[in-house]
């Protein structure tokens, strides 16, 4: 059996959470297990959730601006514990010192504006859900 594979989104706002999930399912339909947290404790903890369950993360794709802790420290978080898990970071918030900060983490593979590019969000979970 293959094992499953899941994409995480992560936004304090439902309505991006809600149009994030509907175009990634959209374009990957079944492919893919979408989980949803609108805050980092609670992404942390699907994280681990899915990995009891034998669900394998494959993406985070984040907000940066979030009540708690912010989405790149949230990535660091899951990157410390998971290094093999890419991260996408969405925002509309951070400032060019922030976006460049973010880039260099290991894990993050692209940083997109708020509104983000479907199009482009979807060739970049192709590329590399296609090398895992």
């Amino acid at each position: 059996m293959e094992t499953k594979k899941a994409i995480l989104c992560l936004d304090d706002e439902i309505v991006i959470l809600l149009a994030l999930t509907r175009e990634l399912k959209m374009a990957f339909g079944s492919r893919f297990v979408y989980e949803q947290a609108t805050d980092a404790e609670r992404g942390l903890e699907a994280v681990e959730e899915l990995a009891r369950e034998g669900i394998e993360v494959i993406f985070v794709i984040t907000d940066w601006l979030m009540p708690g802790m912010k989405g790149d420290e949230f990535i660091e978080h899951v990157h410390e514990r998971y290094p093999e898990i890419n991260a996408i970071m969405i925002t509309g918030q951070a400032d060019q010192a922030a976006i460049e900060r973010i880039k260099r983490n290991p894990a993050v593979r692209a940083v997109m504006p708020k509104p983000w590019n479907a199009r482009e969000l979807v060739k970049i979970i192709e590329e590399y859900a296609d090398k895992i």
